[in-house]
């Protein structure tokens, strides 16, 4: 789906976590914001700084145990207004994009984007 961006998004993360599928995790908290992104898991996984996972590619096992169901990277999509994107998939208030300008990837907030009919 296109997307144009409404709203500029800077990642606050410069080294995303990122893992393949089958890697152990710790899943630690779960994110609580005004913005009802729901359903995201602050994971760790060693090597690498802690970073926001969706629940939906972790497996839990026992207490902050986990597993990942695929492959995954928190990278996020630095945008500006009037940025054209292609959304994939999306997940608790989250699209998977490419920046039509580079061809750059990452995940943008879905309120940052309005679709192009």
């Amino acid at each position: 789906m296109k997307f144009v961006v409404v709203a500029q998004h800077r990642s606050e993360y410069p080294e995303p976590i990122t893992f393949a599928k089958g890697a152990e995790l710790v899943v630690g908290e779960c994110y609580a914001g005004e913005e009802g992104w729901d359903n995201w898991y602050l994971c760790s996984t060693p090597g690498q700084q802690d970073g926001w996972v969706p629940g939906q590619v972790i497996e839990r096992l026992d207490g902050s145990r986990g597993r990942a169901l695929e492959d995954y990277c928190a990278r996020e999509l630095d945008v500006d207004p009037g940025d054209s994107v292609v959304g994939g998939r999306q997940l608790n208030g989250w699209v998977w994009s490419c920046r039509g300008a580079d061809g750059a990837t990452g995940w943008v907030p879905l309120a940052a984007v309005q679709p192009v009919i």
